[in-house]
C-alpha cells in the first residue's frame, strides 16, 4: 500500500478539545500526525499538520476533516520530494517594528534564491523604550554557493537599526 502524505491547514474559534478533535479524526482513519505547528492568534486557533496515511484512505479522511463542526480544514497532497543539496541556515532578525518589513526581508531573501522553510515572527516592547521590536526566526535552504555576506549586507541596508544574525548548518539537505 502506498502512502501519501496531506499538509492540512486548520482554522476555527479557539477551544478546548480542538486539537482532540482533530487528532482522533486522524488517527480514526489510520493517518498518522507526523509534524505540525499550531498557534491561538487574535482568539482564533490556527495550525498546519503533516499526516501520513495509506493512498487508499486519504479522500475518506479528507472528507471526514470537511466535517470537523467548528473548523475549516484544507488538505493538500503533497509529493514529498526536497531539492537535493541544499545549504540550512539559520536566520535570527531584530529591528523596530514598522509596516512592510516581512516583505522587504522575504524579498531580500528571494533575490538570494534563498527559501523559508520556517518561519517565526512576533513583537514585543523594547525594554527600556516603549518603541515595539519585531522579531523573526527563521529556518532557510539555499544554495551551497549563496553569498552570506551579501545576503546579510543587504538584510542590513533594509533598516539602519536591524540586527540580522544568519547561522549556517553546514550539513545538506
Amino acid at each position: 500500500m502506498a502512502e501519501r502524505f496531506l499538509v492540512l491547514t486548520v482554522i476555527g474559534d479557539d477551544r478546548p478539545g480542538l486539537v482532540g478533535d482533530l487528532a482522533a479524526t486522524i488517527a480514526g482513519h489510520q493517518g498518522n500526525w507526523l509534524e505540525s505547528a499550531m498557534s491561538r492568534l487574535a482568539g482564533k486557533f490556527a495550525g498546519i499538520v503533516k499526516v501520513g496515511i495509506g493512498a487508499d484512505r486519504a479522500a475518506a479522511l479528507q472528507s471526514a476533516l470537511g466535517n470537523l463542526p467548528g473548523l475549516a480544514v484544507r488538505s493538500e497532497v503533497s509529493e514529498e520530494g526536497g531539492a537535493p543539496g541544499r545549504r540550512r541556515l539559520r536566520m535570527s532578525l531584530v529591528g523596530h517594528d514598522r509596516i512592510g518589513i516581512v516583505r522587504e526581508v522575504s524579498m531580500a531573501l528571494a533575490r538570494h534564491g534563498v527559501n523559508v522553510e520556517e518561519l517565526s515572527t512576533r513583537t514585543e516592547s523594547a525594554p527600556m523604550s516603549a518603541e515595539v521590536l519585531f522579531h523573526a526566526q527563521a529556518e532557510l535552504t539555499a544554495d551551497p554557493a549563496v553569498d552570506v555576506r551579501s545576503l546579510v549586507a543587504e538584510l542590513e541596508r533594509i533598516s539602519n537599526d536591524l540586527m540580522v544574525d544568519i547561522a549556517l548548518d553546514e550539513a545538506h539537505r
